[in-house]
């Protein structure tokens, strides 16, 4: 079913900083109106994949349905551009609605950071020397041991950007899971990774921090020497995307697994 929008929904234009972005919130703005994001129906993001993450993370906490339309390189997560029947499109658009991760890094010092990931939170070494990495799910230790270039935990929505560059599944956007992949893994040879119920509690410590120092990074935020960190999914957050009917964010996710 489409989303729920006024005849004439309030529209908020944001456009990343390139220059066809730009030109293309010029003339829609022209033609539409452009409300504060406070008071309008629906924002309308033009740019890349990047301009739609930060879109989705200034609105968590809030129902704000963004409907995004591509002027950047991938353009996964983003409709085809056109100047043309915006107010049709919208009218007509189906809703995707996805749960970010939630994270607490314990950095060296003691020092807690909390943040969300849309697509996924990874552990990556700082250093010539591999990380080691202690994995325990649901307070077991599943593996005593990681030894690998670092590992990630995404989402569905995720599970086609970073994870799956590492050689992780791909996941059906309701699929209730969450994917867990090392990173150019060294010990143990034959691990590949795990699927993990999406209500699952992942706790990845850091084992020789001081000598193998490890960065976190959930979406664009990064923390530096962390010694434990903590994710799982933030179920209570909805995060709504707009897609065209036939080209919604679950069917590319499936086009993804035929390889086109």
């Amino acid at each position: 079913m489409p989303f729920p929008l006024p005849v004439v929904p309030k529209i908020a234009f944001l456009a990343s900083t390139a220059p066809e972005a730009e030109a293309a919130a010029a003339t829609l703005v022209a033609r539409y109106g452009n409300h504060h994001p406070e008071n309008a129906d629906v924002v309308v993001a033009l740019g890349g994949d990047g301009l739609m993450l930060q879109t989705l993370h200034r609105f968590m906490g809030r129902v704000m349905p963004i409907y995004g339309m591509n002027r950047g390189s991938v353009g996964f997560l983003m409709n085809e551009f056109s100047l043309d029947g915006l107010l049709e499109r919208l009218a007509a658009a189906r809703p995707s609605i996805i749960h970010p991760l939630l994270t607490h890094a314990r950095l060296a010092g003691g020092r807690v950071e909390i943040a969300r990931a849309i697509n996924e939170v990874s552990l990556l070494r700082q250093s010539y020397q591999a990380a080691k990495v202690r994995i325990s799910i649901d307070g077991k230790v599943r593996l005593d041991e990681l030894v690998a270039d670092g590992v990630l935990v995404s989402t569905p929505a995720g599970s086609t950007a970073y994870n799956l560059s590492a050689n992780g599944p791909i996941l059906p956007l309701n699929a209730p899971l969450l994917a867990l992949t090392p990173i150019s893994a060294f010990r143990p040879r034959r691990w590949r990774g795990a699927l993990l119920a999406e209500g699952a509690h992942v706790r990845l410590e850091i084992l020789e921090a001081a000598k193998r120092p490890v960065a976190a990074v959930a979406d664009h935020f990064e923390f530096r020497t962390v010694e434990q960190v903590d994710v799982e999914m933030d179920s209570a957050t909805d995060l709504i995307l707009l897609h065209d009917p036939g080209h919604s964010l679950d069917e590319r996710i499936l086009n993804e697994q035929f390889g086109y």
